[in-house]
Protein backbone atom coordinates (compact mmCIF):
# COMPACT_ATOMS: atom_id res chain seq x y z
CA UNK A 1 0.00 0.00 0.00
CA UNK A 2 1.06 3.51 -0.82
CA UNK A 3 1.91 5.48 1.79
CA UNK A 4 -1.25 8.65 2.39
CA UNK A 5 -3.96 6.53 0.77
CA UNK A 6 -6.35 5.50 2.69
CA UNK A 7 -9.96 3.66 2.33
CA UNK A 8 -13.42 4.92 3.91
CA UNK A 9 -14.10 3.57 7.56
CA UNK A 10 -10.23 1.86 7.63
CA UNK A 11 -8.59 2.81 10.82
CA UNK A 12 -5.07 3.14 10.74
CA UNK A 13 -2.45 1.78 13.35
CA UNK A 14 -0.98 4.15 15.36
CA UNK A 15 0.92 2.56 17.25
CA UNK A 16 -0.89 3.44 20.53
CA UNK A 17 -3.02 1.77 22.92
CA UNK A 18 -6.94 1.90 21.55
CA UNK A 19 -7.23 4.65 24.63
CA UNK A 20 -4.83 6.80 23.93
CA UNK A 21 -5.80 9.90 22.08
CA UNK A 22 -3.66 10.90 18.86
CA UNK A 23 -1.33 13.88 19.15
CA UNK A 24 -3.17 16.64 17.41
CA UNK A 25 -0.37 18.96 16.73
CA UNK A 26 1.60 16.15 14.38
CA UNK A 27 1.96 16.80 10.46
CA UNK A 28 0.20 15.20 8.31
CA UNK A 29 2.38 12.68 5.63
CA UNK A 30 1.75 13.68 2.17
CA UNK A 31 1.26 11.44 0.05
CA UNK A 32 4.02 9.86 -2.49
CA UNK A 33 4.40 11.11 -6.07
CA UNK A 34 2.98 8.63 -8.52
CA UNK A 35 1.80 8.21 -12.19
CA UNK A 36 -1.79 8.13 -12.97
CA UNK A 37 -2.22 4.54 -13.82
CA UNK A 38 -0.83 3.85 -9.87
CA UNK A 39 -2.74 5.42 -8.45
CA UNK A 40 -6.25 4.05 -10.33
CA UNK A 41 -4.85 0.43 -9.70
CA UNK A 42 -4.19 1.41 -5.74
CA UNK A 43 -7.12 3.45 -5.34
CA UNK A 44 -9.34 0.39 -6.35
CA UNK A 45 -6.81 -2.03 -4.16
CA UNK A 46 -7.84 0.38 -1.21
CA UNK A 47 -11.44 0.52 -1.57
CA UNK A 48 -11.59 -3.04 -2.14
CA UNK A 49 -9.44 -3.86 1.09
CA UNK A 50 -11.32 -1.65 3.43
CA UNK A 51 -14.87 -3.14 2.51
CA UNK A 52 -13.91 -6.61 3.00
CA UNK A 53 -12.40 -5.23 6.63
CA UNK A 54 -16.14 -4.09 6.83
CA UNK A 55 -17.85 -6.32 9.57
CA UNK A 56 -20.89 -8.45 7.34
CA UNK A 57 -23.91 -6.55 9.17
CA UNK A 58 -22.05 -3.05 8.30
CA UNK A 59 -21.46 -3.86 4.85
CA UNK A 60 -23.90 -2.32 2.43
CA UNK A 61 -22.85 -3.91 -0.71
CA UNK A 62 -22.98 -7.83 -1.56
CA UNK A 63 -20.08 -9.91 -2.50
CA UNK A 64 -21.04 -9.86 -5.92
CA UNK A 65 -21.28 -6.20 -5.83
CA UNK A 66 -17.56 -6.39 -4.60
CA UNK A 67 -16.58 -8.83 -7.01
CA UNK A 68 -17.95 -6.94 -9.95
CA UNK A 69 -15.74 -4.06 -8.39
CA UNK A 70 -12.70 -6.17 -8.60
CA UNK A 71 -13.23 -7.05 -12.06
CA UNK A 72 -14.11 -3.55 -13.05
CA UNK A 73 -10.45 -2.25 -11.70
CA UNK A 74 -8.52 -4.77 -12.06
CA UNK A 75 -8.81 -4.95 -16.27
CA UNK A 76 -5.49 -3.82 -17.38
CA UNK A 77 -4.63 -1.88 -20.80
CA UNK A 78 -3.95 -5.16 -22.90
CA UNK A 79 -7.88 -6.23 -22.57
CA UNK A 80 -8.73 -3.00 -23.39
CA UNK A 81 -6.92 -2.42 -26.27
CA UNK A 82 -8.05 -5.99 -27.65
CA UNK A 83 -11.84 -4.44 -26.58
CA UNK A 84 -11.12 -1.66 -28.84
CA UNK A 85 -9.55 -3.72 -31.77
CA UNK A 86 -13.29 -6.08 -32.05
CA UNK A 87 -15.22 -2.39 -32.01
CA UNK A 88 -12.68 -1.57 -34.72
CA UNK A 89 -13.31 -4.75 -36.74
CA UNK A 90 -16.62 -3.53 -37.72
CA UNK A 91 -14.50 -0.48 -39.84
CA UNK A 92 -11.25 -1.68 -41.46
CA UNK A 93 -12.66 -2.93 -44.82
CA UNK A 94 -9.07 -2.42 -45.92
CA UNK A 95 -5.54 -4.14 -45.01
CA UNK A 96 -2.26 -3.56 -46.35
CA UNK A 97 0.47 -5.79 -45.31
CA UNK A 98 2.91 -5.75 -48.43
CA UNK A 99 6.94 -6.24 -47.61
CA UNK A 100 6.21 -7.28 -43.83
CA UNK A 101 8.35 -10.71 -43.91
CA UNK A 102 5.08 -12.38 -43.31
CA UNK A 103 5.84 -16.42 -43.07
CA UNK A 104 4.41 -19.87 -42.33
CA UNK A 105 3.28 -18.55 -38.55
CA UNK A 106 2.66 -14.93 -39.43
CA UNK A 107 0.01 -16.40 -41.79
CA UNK A 108 -1.66 -19.00 -40.09
CA UNK A 109 -2.52 -15.99 -37.18
CA UNK A 110 -3.72 -13.79 -40.15
CA UNK A 111 -6.19 -16.75 -41.84
CA UNK A 112 -7.26 -17.40 -38.11
CA UNK A 113 -7.74 -13.09 -37.88
CA UNK A 114 -9.77 -13.39 -41.11
CA UNK A 115 -12.50 -16.18 -39.87
CA UNK A 116 -13.54 -13.53 -36.99
CA UNK A 117 -13.86 -10.84 -39.59
CA UNK A 118 -16.72 -10.44 -41.56
CA UNK A 119 -15.59 -6.77 -42.70
CA UNK A 120 -12.51 -6.76 -44.63
CA UNK A 121 -13.11 -6.53 -48.24
CA UNK A 122 -9.22 -5.68 -49.52
CA UNK A 123 -6.18 -8.04 -48.60
CA UNK A 124 -2.48 -7.10 -49.38
CA UNK A 125 0.10 -9.35 -48.11
CA UNK A 126 2.40 -8.86 -51.70
CA UNK A 127 5.94 -9.31 -50.67
CA UNK A 128 6.60 -11.61 -48.15
CA UNK A 129 7.85 -14.99 -49.58
CA UNK A 130 4.93 -16.69 -48.25
CA UNK A 131 5.96 -20.50 -50.28
CA UNK A 132 4.30 -22.98 -50.56
CA UNK A 133 3.31 -23.02 -46.88
CA UNK A 134 1.78 -19.99 -46.98
CA UNK A 135 -0.16 -20.73 -50.18
CA UNK A 136 -1.60 -24.28 -48.40
CA UNK A 137 -2.61 -22.17 -45.56
CA UNK A 138 -4.68 -19.39 -47.54
CA UNK A 139 -5.92 -22.13 -49.94
CA UNK A 140 -7.59 -23.95 -47.42
CA UNK A 141 -8.92 -20.87 -45.79
CA UNK A 142 -10.35 -19.55 -48.92
CA UNK A 143 -12.16 -23.18 -49.81
CA UNK A 144 -14.13 -22.64 -46.52
CA UNK A 145 -15.67 -19.20 -48.77
CA UNK A 146 -16.82 -17.92 -45.25
CA UNK A 147 -15.05 -14.59 -45.33
CA UNK A 148 -16.04 -11.28 -46.96
CA UNK A 149 -12.56 -10.74 -49.14
CA UNK A 150 -13.31 -9.52 -52.46
CA UNK A 151 -9.85 -8.33 -53.60
CA UNK A 152 -6.58 -10.66 -52.87
CA UNK A 153 -3.30 -9.65 -53.75
CA UNK A 154 0.10 -12.04 -53.48
CA UNK A 155 2.40 -10.82 -55.64
CA UNK A 156 5.91 -11.58 -55.29
CA UNK A 157 5.50 -14.59 -52.74
CA UNK A 158 7.60 -16.91 -54.32
CA UNK A 159 4.70 -19.03 -55.39
CA UNK A 160 5.87 -22.11 -57.91
CA UNK A 161 3.74 -24.49 -59.71
CA UNK A 162 2.67 -26.42 -56.46
CA UNK A 163 1.08 -23.62 -55.24
CA UNK A 164 -0.66 -22.93 -58.39
CA UNK A 165 -2.22 -26.46 -57.62
CA UNK A 166 -3.29 -25.43 -54.05
CA UNK A 167 -4.77 -22.05 -56.14
CA UNK A 168 -6.60 -24.27 -58.39
CA UNK A 169 -8.33 -25.76 -55.98
CA UNK A 170 -9.53 -23.30 -53.95
CA UNK A 171 -10.72 -21.08 -56.51
CA UNK A 172 -12.44 -23.70 -58.19
CA UNK A 173 -14.70 -23.43 -54.86
CA UNK A 174 -14.42 -19.91 -54.16
CA UNK A 175 -16.59 -17.43 -56.19
CA UNK A 176 -16.44 -14.61 -53.88
CA UNK A 177 -12.57 -13.44 -54.90
CA UNK A 178 -13.38 -10.70 -57.73
CA UNK A 179 -9.63 -9.42 -58.02
CA UNK A 180 -6.39 -11.70 -57.93
CA UNK A 181 -3.05 -10.44 -57.97
CA UNK A 182 -0.67 -13.63 -58.51
CA UNK A 183 1.96 -11.39 -60.30
CA UNK A 184 5.89 -11.63 -59.45
CA UNK A 185 5.70 -15.18 -58.78
CA UNK A 186 7.58 -18.29 -59.91
CA UNK A 187 4.72 -19.88 -62.16
CA UNK A 188 5.56 -21.98 -65.53
CA UNK A 189 4.04 -23.86 -67.77
CA UNK A 190 2.91 -26.26 -65.42
CA UNK A 191 1.20 -24.04 -63.13
CA UNK A 192 -0.35 -22.35 -65.98
CA UNK A 193 -2.39 -26.01 -66.66
CA UNK A 194 -3.27 -25.46 -63.52
CA UNK A 195 -4.31 -21.85 -63.38
CA UNK A 196 -6.01 -22.71 -66.85
CA UNK A 197 -8.35 -25.07 -65.08
CA UNK A 198 -9.14 -22.81 -62.47
CA UNK A 199 -10.47 -20.51 -64.71
CA UNK A 200 -12.81 -22.79 -66.74
CA UNK A 201 -14.05 -23.66 -63.00
CA UNK A 202 -14.51 -20.01 -61.66
CA UNK A 203 -17.65 -17.81 -62.18
CA UNK A 204 -16.49 -15.36 -59.36
CA UNK A 205 -12.95 -13.43 -60.43
CA UNK A 206 -13.71 -10.31 -62.55
CA UNK A 207 -9.80 -9.38 -62.70
CA UNK A 208 -7.02 -11.14 -62.64
CA UNK A 209 -2.70 -10.32 -63.03
CA UNK A 210 -0.47 -13.42 -63.85
CA UNK A 211 1.91 -10.85 -65.05
CA UNK A 212 6.33 -11.52 -64.87
CA UNK A 213 5.98 -14.80 -64.30
CA UNK A 214 7.14 -18.12 -67.30
CA UNK A 215 4.11 -19.00 -68.69
CA UNK A 216 5.41 -20.06 -72.81
CA UNK A 217 4.04 -21.83 -75.14
CA UNK A 218 2.22 -25.17 -73.04
CA UNK A 219 1.01 -22.76 -69.94
CA UNK A 220 0.01 -20.00 -72.42
CA UNK A 221 -2.43 -22.08 -74.45
CA UNK A 222 -3.53 -24.31 -70.97
CA UNK A 223 -4.38 -20.96 -69.40
CA UNK A 224 -6.50 -19.92 -73.23
CA UNK A 225 -7.97 -23.32 -72.89
CA UNK A 226 -9.40 -22.14 -69.27
CA UNK A 227 -10.49 -18.55 -71.24
CA UNK A 228 -12.47 -20.23 -73.68
CA UNK A 229 -15.55 -21.16 -71.29
CA UNK A 230 -14.84 -18.57 -68.57
CA UNK A 231 -17.90 -15.87 -68.45
CA UNK A 232 -16.88 -13.87 -65.68
CA UNK A 233 -13.44 -12.68 -66.11
CA UNK A 234 -13.07 -8.83 -67.48
CA UNK A 235 -9.91 -8.07 -66.81
CA UNK A 236 -6.25 -10.14 -67.85
CA UNK A 237 -2.77 -8.90 -67.46
CA UNK A 238 -0.30 -11.71 -68.79
CA UNK A 239 2.35 -8.96 -69.61
CA UNK A 240 6.28 -9.61 -69.19
CA UNK A 241 5.57 -13.77 -69.78
CA UNK A 242 6.43 -15.85 -73.24
CA UNK A 243 3.66 -16.78 -75.09
CA UNK A 244 5.26 -16.38 -78.66
CA UNK A 245 2.96 -16.85 -81.25
CA UNK A 246 1.53 -20.01 -80.86
CA UNK A 247 -0.19 -18.64 -77.57
CA UNK A 248 -1.09 -15.49 -79.62
CA UNK A 249 -2.85 -17.59 -81.48
CA UNK A 250 -4.65 -19.50 -78.85
CA UNK A 251 -5.02 -16.01 -77.27
CA UNK A 252 -6.73 -15.39 -81.05
CA UNK A 253 -9.32 -18.19 -80.92
CA UNK A 254 -10.22 -17.26 -76.81
CA UNK A 255 -11.16 -13.41 -78.50
CA UNK A 256 -13.46 -14.88 -81.36
CA UNK A 257 -15.09 -17.36 -78.56
CA UNK A 258 -15.52 -14.77 -75.55
CA UNK A 259 -17.63 -12.02 -74.78
CA UNK A 260 -16.75 -11.04 -71.32
CA UNK A 261 -13.18 -9.69 -71.28
CA UNK A 262 -12.93 -6.21 -71.43
CA UNK A 263 -9.52 -5.32 -71.13
CA UNK A 264 -6.14 -7.66 -71.94
CA UNK A 265 -2.51 -6.53 -71.55
CA UNK A 266 0.04 -9.04 -73.75
CA UNK A 267 2.89 -6.37 -73.47
CA UNK A 268 6.44 -8.60 -73.71
CA UNK A 269 5.32 -11.63 -75.00
CA UNK A 270 7.80 -12.42 -78.05
CA UNK A 271 4.57 -11.73 -80.10
CA UNK A 272 5.89 -10.70 -83.79
CA UNK A 273 3.69 -10.29 -86.89
CA UNK A 274 2.66 -13.88 -87.45
CA UNK A 275 0.88 -13.88 -83.58
CA UNK A 276 -0.81 -10.53 -84.45
CA UNK A 277 -2.49 -12.14 -87.31
CA UNK A 278 -4.01 -14.37 -85.58
CA UNK A 279 -5.35 -12.22 -82.54
CA UNK A 280 -6.62 -9.90 -85.47
CA UNK A 281 -8.96 -12.79 -86.56
CA UNK A 282 -10.15 -13.17 -83.17
CA UNK A 283 -11.22 -8.72 -83.33
CA UNK A 284 -13.07 -9.42 -86.26
CA UNK A 285 -15.72 -11.28 -83.96
CA UNK A 286 -14.76 -9.82 -80.56
CA UNK A 287 -17.76 -7.45 -79.09
CA UNK A 288 -16.18 -6.97 -75.92
CA UNK A 289 -12.99 -5.74 -75.46
CA UNK A 290 -12.33 -2.22 -74.72
CA UNK A 291 -8.46 -2.68 -74.40
CA UNK A 292 -5.54 -4.35 -75.90
CA UNK A 293 -1.79 -3.30 -75.10
CA UNK A 294 0.49 -5.47 -77.12
CA UNK A 295 3.44 -2.84 -75.89
CA UNK A 296 6.97 -4.18 -76.32
CA UNK A 297 6.30 -7.14 -79.08
CA UNK A 298 8.39 -7.47 -82.06
CA UNK A 299 5.71 -5.76 -84.05
CA UNK A 300 5.73 -3.81 -87.11
CA UNK A 301 3.73 -1.09 -89.30
CA UNK A 302 2.20 -4.22 -91.16
CA UNK A 303 1.23 -5.98 -88.54
CA UNK A 304 -0.15 -2.72 -86.78
CA UNK A 305 -1.98 -2.17 -89.57
CA UNK A 306 -3.81 -5.24 -89.43
CA UNK A 307 -4.62 -4.57 -86.28
CA UNK A 308 -6.52 -1.13 -86.78
CA UNK A 309 -7.96 -2.87 -89.93
CA UNK A 310 -9.82 -5.89 -88.43
CA UNK A 311 -11.50 -3.13 -85.99
CA UNK A 312 -12.79 -1.89 -88.86
CA UNK A 313 -14.19 -4.78 -90.33
CA UNK A 314 -16.10 -5.32 -87.43
CA UNK A 315 -19.54 -3.24 -86.58
CA UNK A 316 -19.80 -4.34 -83.39
CA UNK A 317 -16.59 -3.86 -81.88
CA UNK A 318 -16.09 -1.41 -78.83
CA UNK A 319 -12.17 -1.55 -79.12
CA UNK A 320 -11.40 2.04 -77.25
CA UNK A 321 -7.30 1.62 -76.80
CA UNK A 322 -4.70 -0.31 -78.59
CA UNK A 323 -1.46 -0.06 -77.37
CA UNK A 324 2.01 -0.35 -79.97
CA UNK A 325 3.75 2.29 -78.68
CA UNK A 326 7.21 0.67 -79.95
CA UNK A 327 5.88 0.85 -83.28
CA UNK A 328 7.42 3.53 -85.57
CA UNK A 329 4.19 3.98 -88.33
CA UNK A 330 4.11 6.02 -91.67
CA UNK A 331 1.60 8.70 -92.84
CA UNK A 332 -0.29 6.14 -94.72
CA UNK A 333 -1.00 4.16 -91.70
CA UNK A 334 -2.14 7.40 -90.02
CA UNK A 335 -4.76 8.20 -93.04
CA UNK A 336 -5.92 4.77 -92.74
CA UNK A 337 -6.34 4.86 -89.01
CA UNK A 338 -8.53 7.88 -89.41
CA UNK A 339 -10.64 6.27 -91.56
CA UNK A 340 -11.08 3.47 -88.95
CA UNK A 341 -11.90 5.94 -86.70
CA UNK A 342 -14.91 8.07 -88.82
CA UNK A 343 -16.71 4.60 -88.45
CA UNK A 344 -15.06 3.99 -84.58
CA UNK A 345 -14.84 7.20 -83.09
CA UNK A 346 -14.47 5.75 -79.54
CA UNK A 347 -10.56 4.02 -80.77
CA UNK A 348 -6.94 5.26 -79.74
CA UNK A 349 -4.35 3.85 -80.95
CA UNK A 350 -1.07 5.04 -79.07
CA UNK A 351 2.03 4.17 -81.30
CA UNK A 352 5.67 5.35 -81.21
CA UNK A 353 6.01 8.39 -83.99
CA UNK A 354 5.29 9.09 -87.35
CA UNK A 355 8.21 8.62 -89.97
CA UNK A 356 8.85 11.86 -91.56
CA UNK A 357 6.91 14.53 -89.41
CA UNK A 358 8.53 17.70 -89.13
CA UNK A 359 9.17 19.41 -85.70
CA UNK A 360 6.40 21.71 -87.13
CA UNK A 361 3.43 19.20 -87.83
CA UNK A 362 4.51 17.86 -84.39
CA UNK A 363 3.87 21.12 -82.61
CA UNK A 364 0.88 21.90 -84.40
CA UNK A 365 -0.71 18.23 -83.08
CA UNK A 366 -0.03 18.64 -79.61
CA UNK A 367 -1.02 22.53 -79.16
CA UNK A 368 -2.80 22.61 -75.69
CA UNK A 369 -6.45 21.90 -76.18
CA UNK A 370 -7.23 23.02 -72.95
CA UNK A 371 -6.43 26.69 -74.39
CA UNK A 372 -8.41 25.97 -77.01
CA UNK A 373 -12.16 24.95 -75.68
CA UNK A 374 -10.83 27.89 -72.72
CA UNK A 375 -10.76 30.16 -76.01
CA UNK A 376 -14.12 29.37 -77.16
CA UNK A 377 -15.92 28.95 -74.12
CA UNK A 378 -14.68 32.72 -73.66
CA UNK A 379 -15.97 33.23 -77.52
CA UNK A 380 -19.23 32.10 -75.95
CA UNK A 381 -19.26 33.38 -72.73
CA UNK A 382 -19.83 30.21 -71.45
CA UNK A 383 -17.54 28.45 -68.94
CA UNK A 384 -14.93 25.56 -69.65
CA UNK A 385 -17.21 22.70 -67.86
CA UNK A 386 -20.25 24.37 -69.79
CA UNK A 387 -18.79 22.98 -73.00
CA UNK A 388 -17.95 19.66 -71.53
CA UNK A 389 -21.56 19.17 -69.90
CA UNK A 390 -22.84 19.89 -73.49
CA UNK A 391 -21.18 16.43 -74.50
CA UNK A 392 -23.03 14.68 -72.30
CA UNK A 393 -26.57 13.70 -73.54
CA UNK A 394 -27.94 13.61 -69.37
CA UNK A 395 -24.94 16.83 -69.05
CA UNK A 396 -23.81 15.02 -66.19
CA UNK A 397 -20.19 15.42 -65.16
CA UNK A 398 -18.60 12.18 -66.01
CA UNK A 399 -18.47 10.02 -68.80
CA UNK A 400 -17.23 7.01 -69.64
CA UNK A 401 -13.71 7.62 -71.54
CA UNK A 402 -14.77 5.71 -73.97
CA UNK A 403 -18.09 7.95 -74.83
CA UNK A 404 -16.03 11.02 -73.77
CA UNK A 405 -13.26 10.36 -76.48
CA UNK A 406 -15.93 9.61 -79.18
CA UNK A 407 -17.94 12.74 -77.97
CA UNK A 408 -14.85 15.24 -78.85
CA UNK A 409 -14.00 13.57 -82.26
CA UNK A 410 -17.38 14.10 -83.33
CA UNK A 411 -18.39 17.31 -81.89
CA UNK A 412 -17.04 20.58 -83.92
CA UNK A 413 -17.58 22.95 -81.87
CA UNK A 414 -13.43 22.58 -80.79
CA UNK A 415 -12.01 20.27 -83.79
CA UNK A 416 -9.23 18.09 -82.11
CA UNK A 417 -6.94 15.90 -83.33
CA UNK A 418 -6.33 12.21 -81.55
CA UNK A 419 -3.52 13.19 -79.75
CA UNK A 420 -5.20 16.47 -78.45
CA UNK A 421 -8.12 13.96 -77.21
CA UNK A 422 -5.78 11.61 -75.44
CA UNK A 423 -4.19 14.70 -73.74
CA UNK A 424 -7.62 15.47 -72.30
CA UNK A 425 -7.94 12.43 -71.26
CA UNK A 426 -5.26 12.52 -69.08
CA UNK A 427 -6.10 15.12 -67.37
CA UNK A 428 -9.43 14.40 -66.21
CA UNK A 429 -9.57 10.47 -66.18
CA UNK A 430 -10.12 9.10 -63.12
CA UNK A 431 -8.77 5.57 -61.84
CA UNK A 432 -11.89 4.09 -63.04
CA UNK A 433 -12.04 4.84 -65.96
CA UNK A 434 -14.53 7.46 -65.96
CA UNK A 435 -13.77 11.42 -67.27
CA UNK A 436 -14.70 13.88 -64.55
CA UNK A 437 -14.70 17.66 -65.48
CA UNK A 438 -16.23 18.52 -61.83
CA UNK A 439 -13.32 20.09 -60.35
CA UNK A 440 -13.06 22.18 -63.70
CA UNK A 441 -13.28 26.49 -62.91
CA UNK A 442 -17.15 27.40 -63.25
CA UNK A 443 -17.07 31.19 -63.00
CA UNK A 444 -17.29 32.64 -66.96
CA UNK A 445 -14.55 35.14 -67.57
Amino acid sequence: MVSGLRAPGFQPDTGRESGEAAVKDEPETEPAAQNSDETFYCEAEASVAGEKEKPGGESSETDLEIEDTEKLFTTGQRELYLEACKLSNTSVVTLELADNCIMEEGTLSLVQMLQENYYLQDLNISNNDLGLKGASTISEFLQRNTSSLLNLQLSGNNFKDEAAELFCQAFSANYRIKTLDLSHNEFSDKGGEHLGQMLALNIGLQSLDLSWNHFYTRGAVALCNGLRTNVTLQKLDLSMNGFGNEGATALGEVLRLNNSLVYIDISSNDISNEGVIKISKGLEFNESLKVLKLFLNPVSMDGATLLILSIKRNPKSKMEEIDISNVLVSEQFVKILDGVCAIHPQLDVTYKAVQGFSAKKELLLWTNPMKLIQSYADQHQITVIDFFKSLNPNGRMMMSVGDFRKAMIQQDKVPMNPYQVRELIKKLAEKTGMVNFSFLKTEKR
